[in-house]
């Protein structure tokens, strides 16, 4: 997209807080004193073959970047693409189903939407939210010193396709894996913004060490990850052991190579794929003073998000990674 976007000219208005320079997880548009309005849109195919989950986690997904914006979503717009002579619509009302429950759970009001037909199921939501115009977070605020804590485990990528080639036991997923991915990330910004929060991303489609990479460039600072406090998804390594990967490792690889990375711990090939593995509805990663980290950490558990972890801390230096 970038490469896409290159060369054009866009208008200058100095209303938009937020835009495209920072590759952050959405717009925002001052509209008063008091109001800004956060824009976003996103969607995707199914990581899973259940409807309804579908629904939930492509809607939490989407939600996702209005709350990474210290935001609160209000509408949501749905946007369906389905093969309406090849599945039976009773598949797409539990896609809708599930979108429609979290939109409620947010809080928010589903207002309407837009279908196309399409060879392929892909489902996601255009969320409008608002936040402080003096109160957005973005994730170009980062500064050295920074305690960086994540919300959600990594490795959900290669268990959604080791599901689909049947060696990772779907049962398995439904149990322990999906109940986290379609958790909305409503608790974790709400603990976060109690504190002296500087930045704030999702984790998606670039993994763990591309949108790491994405706050340490648009906050001019250096990263330093540790990847012995890194929570994973039980199962998620031995995947990549029995050699499964997804679509988009390799791309993930070849985003972060573009600027330095640094490996200062002992880590096989396995144990690196994993940083490069694609979230669908990921956590929250959080940039705040390392004094307050262990005050905020403890909220999150008592908060029921038990798998929330320090992970790391930003440095002085140029925009870099180094895995410690």
């Amino acid at each position: 997209m970038s490469d896409a976007l290159n060369g054009l000219q866009f208008k200058h208005d100095a209303n938009l807080l937020v835009g495209i320079e920072t590759s952050d997880d959405a717009a925002v548009y001052r509209i008063s004193a008091d109001v800004a309005m956060i824009n976003t849109v996103d969607f995707i195919t199914p990581p899973v073959d259940d409807p309804y989950w579908f629904g939930q986690i492509a809607a939490a997904n989407s939600i996702s970047d209005v709350y990474s914006m210290g935001g609160r979503p209000l509408t949501a717009l749905n946007v369906v693409m389905f093969p309406a002579t090849k599945l039976d619509m009773g598949v797409l009302k539990e896609i809708l189903r599930g979108g429609n429950d979290k939109v409620i759970e947010a809080g928010a009001c589903l207002a309407g939407g837009h279908t196309v037909d399409d060879n392929e199921p892909k489902y996601g939501l255009c969320v409008n939210g608002v936040v402080h115009p003096d109160r957005i977070i973005t994730n170009a605020g980062a500064r050295p010193g920074d305690a960086l804590i994540l919300t959600k485990p990594l490795g959900s990528g290669v268990l959604f396709n080791a599901v689909r080639a049947r060696v990772f036991d779907k049962r398995e997923l439904e149990r322990s894996v999906l109940p986290t991915v379609a958790r909305l990330n409503n608790t974790a910004i709400t603990c976060a913004l109690a504190y002296d929060l500087h930045a704030c991303t999702d984790i998606t489609g670039f993994g763990i060490l591309g949108h790491l990479l994405e706050m340490a460039a648009g906050s001019k600072v250096q990263a330093l990850l540790d990847y012995a406090n890194l929570p994973f998804y039980a199962g998620a390594l031995e995947m990549y052991m029995k050699g499964q990967t997804t679509g988009s490792n390799r791309a993930n690889r070849a985003l972060v190579a573009r600027s330095p990375l640094t490996i200062d711990c002992r880590l096989n090939r396995f144990q690196e794929e994993l940083l490069y593995d694609p979230q669908t509805s990921g956590g929250l990663l959080l940039a705040l003073p390392k004094a307050q980290a262990q005050n905020l950490l403890q909220d999150l558990h008592g908060a029921g998000i038990k798998d929330a972890a320090l992970v790391g801390e930003m440095g002085e230096g140029s925009p870099e990674i180094t895995i410690r």
